[in-house]
């Protein structure tokens, strides 16, 4: 990777952490430790607070959790769909991005090297500051291993081969997925060692844990299919004992009860923090607010752009199992805006009543997670969504590592924690409606309770290409029937094209196979 494309990393210190108790207006008038005054840089441990704040600061652009990736993570699954008049969006859940216009994926790409680039610098130069606090030195040095292992790990996850830069260096060649998905092991085995259960101190709220690390350590290894090592990593997260699931499966959503109990990791967002300027890339400015544009990009028509909405298929599927109340499973209301019998609110306005003049629109599905939809707002048409993007949830450990105890054997095991999430929503003991299932059936099973759990959080896509359905003939001719997207998928097509000016600045690098 050659780092000048990177010609907004002049500025980067200029960001502030992403926790927004710690930001204020003296953290974003600071030093540049890309330029001259980098003599000056790297002396103190403030210095090196600094440096980490700067490697969270490139969670908040919109080449990541601002926008871009969960569009990237969510808009090939079979519990999304998309009619964005902008082609680069509509293009991605139909398997046709276009190696000729990165829109997106590119800006995705782009800033997740900017990450591992601050990153670097701070697993570089830390070590040689004098820190008499030790535990703060570690801190500090396991969050840049957690943030380079978390920004590699979607590289990898979507661009397959790519470059692994583990210093400050001008040329790093292109590496196989093998050897990518050993270095974001070895990037979250270090964070695991370094970093604490959790933080004292109220500041450090939204900082990566010892949790974290071990859950995307456990998910580095599910992907890669070491299910051994997967289910040690996620049982030493259970163990901890630090995390449970809260009560309301909707505050898992909202800006009412964010770095709960059941986070592992979630990005900082606030309506409070910095300016009011959305940070969509370049060199960070004083005016860049800490907001997120997931909300009107996926907001109800006249409530936000609709360029993600959900799918009929996600709908019916939460129609196939009752309560043990005899109600709809309620992660469907805490999902999906629709024409709910009985009525449903929306922005203040009764759903039914606000689309009574089009047809389409009454009959039509909408996001609600992630929306500032519970009356406290007109619309989402400010572009500014003080949401926490929730990145990784105790629901996902418990099924994760329900899944590792089916696929090594111990299948009878694997009800105990798909019911903790089960019985979150009411639903029945799956070990009295579904005694005995095989290990093949439990696989089913757990598709099932996972597309249900986490529709538009990014994950769906990911189970589907790492469980091998696109390659399954069956499996493929069934996601169609399910989302007719699925029709345009070509082989390859599950990863992301190499952007262009990476193949330009790179010179060896390999296009992904089908573009």
């Amino acid at each position: 990777m050659k780092y000048k494309i990177f010609n907004y990393l002049a500025g980067f210190l200029s960001l502030a952490v992403v926790t927004t108790s710690c930001v204020n207006d003296e953290d974003l008038i600071q030093l540049d430790p890309n330029n001259d005054a980098a003599d000056s840089f790297w002396k103190t441990d403030e210095d090196a607070i600094k440096g980490v704040n700067a490697a969270y600061g490139s969670l908040l652009t919109d080449g990541t959790y601002m926008r871009s990736t969960p569009l990237l993570l969510d808009l090939k699954g079979d519990d999304t769909r998309s009619n964005s008049p902008w082609d680069a969006m509509y293009n991605v859940g139909r398997f046709n991005s276009n190696v000729s216009n990165s829109a997106i994926y590119g800006w995705a790409y782009e800033t997740y090297y900017q990450g591992i680039y601050r990153a670097n610098q701070v697993l570089t130069n830390v070590p040689n500051i004098n820190i008499t606090d030790t535990a703060l030195k570690n801190r500090i040095l396991g969050q840049a291993y957690f943030l380079r292992g978390l920004y590699l790990f979607h590289a990898v996850n979507m661009f397959q081969n790519v470059p692994l830069p583990t210093e400050i260096a001008a040329f790093y060649p292109q590496k196989t997925n093998q050897e990518g998905w050993a270095q974001v092991i070895a990037d979250f085995k270090a964070a695991a060692e370094l970093l604490p259960p959790s933080y004292s101190n109220i500041n450090d709220k939204g900082r990566a844990t010892k949790g974290a690390a071990l859950g995307y350590l456990g998910k580095a290894y599910l992907f890669t299919k070491d299910f051994p090592n997967a289910k040690i990593a996620f049982k030493q997260v259970i163990d901890l004992g630090v995390y449970s699931l809260v009560a309301n499966y909707r505050d898992n959503f909202t800006d009412t009860n964010e770095n709960n109990s059941e986070s592992l990791f979630e990005v900082q967002f606030s309506r409070d923090a910095g300016g009011v300027d959305l940070g969509w890339g370049g060199a960070p400015a004083s005016g860049w607010g800490k907001t997120s544009a997931r909300a009107i990009t996926y907001g109800p028509r006249a409530f936000g752009w609709t360029d993600v909405q959900p799918t009929r298929t996600l709908f019916n599927e939460y129609h196939d199992e009752k309560t043990t109340a005899n109600t709809t499973d309620p992660r469907l209301d805490a999902t999906i805006f629709y024409n709910k019998p009985g009525g449903m609110q929306l922005y203040g306005q009764n759903f039914a009543t606000f689309y009574a003049g089009n047809p389409g629109d009454l009959n039509d599905l909408f996001c609600r997670k992630y929306q500032n939809s519970d009356g406290n707002y007109a619309n989402e048409f400010d572009w500014r969504s003080g949401i926490n993007e929730r990145l990784l949830r105790y629901a996902d450990v418990l099924l994760m590592y329900a899944e590792c105890l089916n696929e090594t054997g111990d299948t009878p095991g694997a009800y105990t924690y798909i019911q903790m999430v089960r019985s979150r929503v009411g639903l029945p003991n799956l070990a009295t409606a579904k005694p005995g299932l095989s290990q093949a059936a439990m696989r089913e099973q757990i598709g099932h309770e996972r597309f249900l759990e986490f529709p538009l959080e990014g994950h769906r896509f990911d189970d589907i290409r790492r469980w091998g359905w696109l390659q399954d003939p069956a499996k493929l001719a069934w996601l169609k029937t399910r989302d007719v997207e699925f029709n345009s998928y070509a082989t390859g097509r599950e990863f992301f094209p190499i952007p262009q000016l990476e193949m330009d600045n790179n010179p060896g690098t390999i296009q992904n196979s089908g573009y």
